[in-house]
């Protein structure tokens, strides 16, 4: 049971803070991983080193995740974002600082990256789990996509303004930045107030409470399903992503200053996604008819982005992918917030970090080496286009057609698993 009763409204204060924090440390991100690339290739001039960068990166994170939701689950959450958010910090400050130095090497960028991926792997189930404990269920929907609107507003600024700033400030300062606002949202969740949860996994060991997880996923049939689908769409979406940076890199009308433009386009569409969602009501039965015309929007937009190389083009079609992946992805989290019962939610939200992320390393290594030895052009297309048809199947699978028009005033769990 709850120690403390859920706030009245959305904009409560522990939201707030909550909120605040990451939106600067979105913006340190997105600072990050620009600098990063473009630091990357200009050092190297291999995408395939980039591929692999990426790949080593997210790797941890596929790892230990159905591991750190475990711990989620059974340990003070506040405290572990805190302690997450600081190890992150002083990871990006010292990759700022080497380069500052002119000491940075590859191994060390290699190394943050681990350290980045092993500490995102529990705070982002963390996160996912302490949503729906501090604010009301009615408006969980909103509140994702409110706390969304966070990322896309900063990676406007960061996508938008990344390519320029790299120009003028080059790396170093960029990555010091990221460490810093790692710190800030550290100071802001200190403040926080996140209500305990107590459950039976605290009578469990740690292998016993995994294995509860593990049977739940397996038993609730629409749930075990999304998480293959979405496995699958990650490598394909992921692939197709990775080789945008590229392909405006080795473009000489292109360059870095317009893939930022493009890129914060993109996010722009993405911001305007979160807000719809944001005020717009979607009734409980028409959510997956939402979320399935938004997925197949977004893969038939992504295949046709590569088609022709004109900005006009290119940002039309950004905006169109961005729109309709935010109310993709804020209908899919709101949906397992919802369905998921509370002293599950840590492990369920580390599991769907393996399962869905498990093929992205492949996904960047494999994008990475292939744009070495074919077009970026066609082998963009056709990534997007699988993952357009492997979207297209959703409306054959009944299960998920329940799991994401679960209402739970009206239905039990039991009743769709």
């Amino acid at each position: 049971m709850m120690e403390e009763q859920k706030p009245p409204s959305l904009w409560n204060r522990n939201f707030l803070l909550l909120w605040q924090g990451q939106l600067v440390s979105s913006l340190g991100d997105n600072f990050y991983a620009i600098a990063l690339g473009f630091w990357v290739l200009e050092k190297t001039g291999s995408t395939g080193l980039m591929g692999t960068l990426m790949a080593v990166s997210t790797l941890p994170r596929v790892l230990i995740s159905p591991f750190a939701g475990v711990w989620v689950d059974r340990t003070e959450r506040r405290s572990l974002l805190i302690a997450m958010d600081l190890v992150r910090g002083l990871a990006s400050a010292g990759v700022g600082l080497a380069a500052w130095a002119g000491m940075l090497e590859i191994w060390m960028v290699f190394a943050a990256g681990i350290v980045l991926s092993i500490c995102g792997s529990f705070f982002g189930p963390a996160v996912s789990s302490a949503i729906p404990d501090i604010v009301p269920p009615e408006q969980i929907v909103q509140a994702n996509s409110v706390f969304s609107l966070a990322y896309n507003g900063t990676s406007i600024i960061g996508t938008a303004g990344g390519g320029f700033l790299y120009q003028a400030l080059k790396a170093p300062l960029m990555f010091l930045f990221d460490g810093f606002s790692y710190i800030f949202s550290a100071a802001a969740i200190f403040f926080m107030r996140i209500p305990a949860v107590k459950h039976q996994s605290q009578k469990l060991s740690f292998f016993q409470d995994m294995k509860g997880g593990l049977l739940f996923v397996k038993r609730f049939k629409g749930l075990r399903y999304s998480f293959l689908i979405f496995g699958v769409l990650n490598f394909f979406a992921n692939m197709g992503f990775f080789l945008v940076l590229p392909l405006f890199q080795q473009t000489p009308f292109l360059g870095a200053a317009k893939y930022g433009i493009v890129m914060g386009v993109l996010t722009g569409g993405s911001f305007l996604g979160y807000f719809l969602t944001s005020v717009i009501k979607i009734p409980i039965n028409k959510r997956f008819m939402v979320f399935y015309l938004g997925a197949l929007m977004s893969a038939a937009c992504m295949a046709l982005f590569p088609v022709h190389m004109n900005m006009i083009y290119m940002s039309v079609m950004a905006a169109l992918i961005g729109l309709s992946i935010a109310v993709v992805n804020a209908l899919i989290s709101a949906v397992m917030q919802v369905t998921v019962p509370a002293e599950m939610r840590g492990k369920v939200f580390g599991l769907l970090g393996t399962m869905a992320g498990s093929l992205t390393p492949i996904a960047f290594a494999a994008g990475g080496w292939l744009g070495e030895i074919f077009p970026l052009r066609p082998l963009m297309a056709g990534s997007f286009i699988l993952t357009f048809l492997v979207f297209f199947v959703l409306v054959f699978v009944p299960s998920i057609i329940r799991f994401f028009n679960f209402d739970p005033a009206k239905q039990k769990l039991e009743e769709i698993m």
